[in-house]
């Protein structure tokens, strides 16, 4: 929870990796139902990114990072994904990167939109409007007392169901009080070890993390 009164947008960039420049020179062979008569063995050298290519997230990002610094904007030196700027009135405003989304926070609307048309300008892009759900988080705001409030149920509950722990029930300590530990290590039964070998706890803490 967060004590804050924060306009929250989110935009969604159409076809991200296409609007990328290639740097290499990068043949391909002519797309199946294109090829040109009676040279059918020539190919292509492409001028733009496409999707598949180990190039295009890099390029996508180079481009947009180009774009928005030249607009005064400034990237974090925490997160490469992270930009700010001042507005008019003195306050920040954020923009917040992920591949082809974007989170705009400021306290004015009217800076929001400017940046809107700013982007769209040079980007194709589908406005999402006020942000609800980004990256499995889910955003509530309690606009009159000035509260926002950050959960991943929906994501909670998917790994509880993934991994068949949808109908465990909780408790308050991380570890039940009635397991105990011992800091000698013993030889366990190969039944128990063959149980432990197929239990996904890699998983699961990846899935936490």
């Amino acid at each position: 929870m967060a004590n804050q009164d924060l306009e929250l947008e989110q935009l969604d960039f159409k076809t991200a990796f296409l609007h990328g420049r290639l740097e290499e020179n990068i043949l391909m062979k002519q797309p199946e139902g294109f090829e040109v008569q009676e040279k059918e063995r020539y190919v292509c050298q492409l001028q733009r990114s496409l999707y598949g290519l180990k190039q295009s997230p890099r390029q996508w990002y180079m481009r947009f990072d180009s774009f928005i610094t030249n607009q005064g904007f400034k990237r974090s030196l925490y997160d490469c994904c992270a930009y700010h700027n001042k507005v008019e009135d003195g306050s920040m405003i954020y923009l917040l990167l992920y591949i082809d989304d974007m989170l705009i926070a400021t306290k004015r609307m009217c800076d929001i939109q400017n940046l809107k048309i700013l982007l769209s300008g040079e980007f194709d892009m589908k406005d999402l409007g006020a942000t609800k759900k980004i990256l499995g988080m889910e955003i509530y705001r309690d606009k009159t007392q000035k509260r926002l409030f950050l959960s991943q149920k929906d994501y909670i509950q998917k790994i509880l169901v993934r991994f068949g722990m949808a109908d465990s029930k909780p408790i308050s300590t991380p570890l039940s009080e009635k397991e105990k530990l011992s800091a000698m290590i013993k030889v366990q039964a190969q039944a128990y070890q063959d149980y432990m070998s197929k239990v996904p706890y890699p998983s699961v803490v990846g899935s936490l993390m």
